[in-house]
C-alpha cells in the first residue's frame, strides 16, 4: 500500500468541515470505524466507510488542494481528531489534517464499487417521496415492535421486522429502503423535491448519489459486502 503524502490539505476549508460531518457520523454507528482514502492522481479525495448498520458502502469525495496520488486504511477516529488541527504550511483559505498512520482494514475495504461505467436507472421517487418512504417504514416498525407479545419481544424478532421492512425495493426499482435509510443518516439526502439525487448502476452494484455523498451496495443480497472479489475502488 503507497502512502506517499504525511498530511491532506482541502481546497477549502468547507471541504474539511463536511468531511469531519461525514467522519463523525460513521463514529455514531462504530466507535472503531475505519475509512478508505483514495485519490487518483487528481484534486478529488474519495472517502469510503461502511456503516454497519445498514449494509452499505458509504462515499464522500472532497477537493484537495493539489493533485495527490494515494490510497490507505485510516482510523476515522484518528483521522476526524487531525482535521480539527492547521497544517503547517497551509495557503490562506486551505485547511488541512495530518493523515494518520495505516491501519490493517476490515475485510469491505477490498470490496470497493467498480471504476464504471456507471448507468442512470429509472424509477428512483423525488426526495420527498423517499423521505416520506422512510418516516412511513419507522412509524411501520415502532407499530409493529409495540404489538409484539412480552415473549416474542426478543432481539431477534425485532431484527427480522427490521430486515423485512429495509429490503423492500424503492419504488420501481431495486434499490433497497435501507440504502436511502442510510444515505439519509449520514446527511446525504435532503427532503426538496427538488434536490439532485439518481441511481445508477454498474456491473453488479447499485449507487444511491447525491451532491453530498453517495452510498453504494451489491445487487446480490445472498453474498453480501464480505463475500465478494476484490475490485479497484473510484470515488
Amino acid at each position: 500500500m503507497t502512502v506517499p503524502v504525511q498530511s491532506l490539505l482541502f481546497a477549502d476549508p468547507r471541504e474539511a468541515a463536511d468531511l469531519a460531518a461525514f467522519l463523525g457520523r460513521l463514529l455514531h454507528y462504530d466507535r472503531a470505524a475505519a475509512v478508505r482514502l483514495q485519490a487518483g492522481g487528481g484534486d478529488a479525495l474519495a472517502v469510503f466507510g461502511r456503516p454497519p448498520s445498514f449494509e452499505v458502502l458509504a462515499i464522500r469525495a472532497a477537493r484537495l488542494a493539489r493533485p495527490e496520488r494515494l490510497d490507505v486504511t485510516v482510523s476515522a477516529g484518528e483521522l476526524l481528531e487531525s482535521l480539527s488541527l492547521d497544517t503547517a504550511g497551509e495557503e490562506p483559505g486551505e485547511r488541512g489534517g495530518v493523515l494518520p498512520a495505516p491501519v490493517t482494514g476490515p475485510p469491505w475495504t477490498g470490496v470497493l464499487p467498480p471504476r464504471g461505467p456507471w448507468r442512470e436507472q429509472a424509477g428512483l421517487p423525488r426526495p420527498d417521496a423517499l423521505r416520506a418512504a422512510l418516516d412511513a417504514a419507522v412509524a411501520e416498525f415502532r407499530t409493529r415492535d409495540e404489538a409484539l407479545p412480552e415473549e416474542l419481544r426478543t432481539r431477534a424478532e425485532r431484527e427480522r421486522i427490521g430486515r423485512e421492512i429495509w429490503s423492500r425495493p424503492v419504488g420501481a426499482t431495486e434499490l433497497p429502503l435501507r440504502a436511502v435509510h442510510a444515505a439519509q443518516s449520514l446527511g446525504f439526502l435532503r427532503a426538496d423535491p427538488g434536490f439532485p439525487v439518481s441511481l445508477l448502476a454498474a456491473g453488479g452494484w447499485l449507487r444511491l448519489r447525491t451532491p453530498f455523498g453517495s452510498v453504494a451496495l451489491r445487487r446480490d443480497p445472498v453474498g453480501g459486502l464480505g463475500s465478494l472479489a476484490l475490485t479497484v475502488g473510484h470515488r
